[in-house]
């Protein structure tokens, strides 16, 4: 191609300027773990979407509950490849660690059932403030102590379990004994940032 050919072939093109124009920064170095959150959303379109849930549950001497717990969860019909189960065992004097590990080995080997996508424990001991007895852990003089032990022993699990892969967070007690198969699609079509359920209990319906 002769000169006037090119002039004629490139006079349609602008010559492109960079300003400040900086080369790629390369960071060889494993002690530094960069994390885009960017991608990660909460939508309504949750399942279609494919957006992880995590399901966290702490557990203080709840091996009677435990059974029945794992029954309702595998119901749920959000997508169970697409859940994260995490929980947190402390200050436990009975047998919730060794019932919680043989629950979940038998609900991710159900053969009609489709295993959670992961499952974590965390072990954690922060002292016992408040007796366990119904009677004595809705007393009025127990709620401040045995609220702020609550409050720690959620931190501690949502700081270990969470990941940045995670859209939703659900907390979830262990000693319910009925519950909507389709939960998790309800509380996203709310569309809202943080669900709080309304709940009755034999003490309030005394008062």
């Amino acid at each position: 191609m002769s000169i006037n050919e090119m002039v004629s072939w490139n006079q349609h093109l602008q010559t492109p300027v960079l300003f400040n124009h900086h080369e790629p920064l390369e960071v060889n170095e494993s002690s530094i773990k960069h994390v885009d959150l960017n991608p990660i959303k909460s939508t309504q379109r949750a399942v279609s979407n494919q957006e992880r849930v995590l399901i966290l549950t702490p557990l203080r001497d709840a091996a009677p509950y435990l059974t029945k717990y794992f029954d309702l969860l595998v119901e749920l019909t959000y997508p169970h490849d697409l859940i994260d189960l995490a929980f947190l065992v402390g200050d436990s004097t009975d047998d919730t660690m060794a019932v919680l590990t043989s629950e979940l080995d038998r609900v991710q080997k159900m053969p009609d059932s489709t295993a959670f996508h992961s499952a974590t424990i965390v072990e954690k001991d922060f002292g016992k403030v408040v007796n366990m007895e119904v009677q004595d852990k809705h007393k009025f003089a127990a709620q401040g102590p045995r609220r702020k032990a609550i409050g720690r022993a959620r931190n501690y699990l949502l700081y270990s379990a969470l990941k940045p892969e995670h859209s939703w967070v659900y907390w979830r007690d262990v000693d319910i004994v009925d519950s909507p198969k389709k939960i998790l699609e309800d509380f996203v079509a709310h569309d809202k940032d943080i669900l709080v359920p309304s709940k009755l209990c034999p003490a309030m319906w005394r008062q």
